[in-house]
């Protein structure tokens, strides 16, 4: 199996000793390189080609959503994951918006990034769960703006509660677990919820809701 290429992007030298020591112990994960600086982290995608860049919001030259910005446009298939100490919406949904594929909050548990990692590496979105309900409580209470609104009323109240675990991060089996349904009763709810909102993908959901201006950053 090949391994999920990374590159830590961090100013604080203490940090990035203490992700090379995390990841370092998975097997499936590979450290290409470090970087403290925005423009060294350009640089160094340009070189190196990682899979998933970790990316610090707060650096001393560009910020990390900057820098995260110009990767995505000249290498779109370069993943980021923020790791920062900042969890307000401010910061969190700029990095959204720039391209990140994953937030994660510096007081979380080793495993958050270990799994935001894998998923932004499959193409998927990973949201801590304390910011996965702030985006989809705004997107509820936003939904009135173009025709969202007539989209959510077409949700039966299962679907809703299936759309709320799925922002928030949870498995189907998970969701499943909670509400006491088999996964594939899960999977059809959430086909059938995707179906109506004109979605595909969790990572569809909140593109869709911050391109729609239901989400204001």
């Amino acid at each position: 199996m090949a391994r999920i290429r990374l590159l830590l992007v961090d100013d604080h030298e203490v940090v990035r000793s203490g992700l090379r020591m995390l990841l370092e112990n998975q097997a499936d994960l590979k450290i290409l390189g470090e970087a403290d600086t925005g423009k060294q982290a350009l640089e160094m995608v340009e070189t190196l080609n990682p899979d998933v860049v970790i990316m610090d919001i707060t650096l001393p030259d560009i910020s990390g959503i900057e820098a995260t910005r110009r990767i995505k446009e000249a290498h779109p298939g370069v993943a980021v994951v923020a790791l920062t100490i900042h969890e307000d919406q401010q910061y969190f949904f700029e990095m959204l918006q720039a391209g990140a594929s994953g937030y994660v909050p510096k007081r979380a548990a080793p495993d958050d990034l270990i799994t935001a990692i894998h998923a932004a590496h499959r193409g998927e979105m990973y949201i801590y769960p304390s910011l996965a309900k702030l985006l989809v409580g705004d997107f509820l209470s936003r939904s009135g703006e173009d025709g969202a609104k007539e989209a959510m009323d077409e949700l039966t109240p299962r679907e809703g509660e299936v759309l709320s675990l799925l922002a928030d991060g949870k498995t189907n089996d998970e969701i499943a677990d909670l509400l006491s349904i088999s996964a594939h009763t899960v999977a059809r709810h959430r086909e059938n919820l995707m179906g109506k909102l004109g979605l595909h993908s969790r990572s569809e959901l909140v593109k869709y809701a911050i391109r729609k201006g239901l989400i204001k950053p």
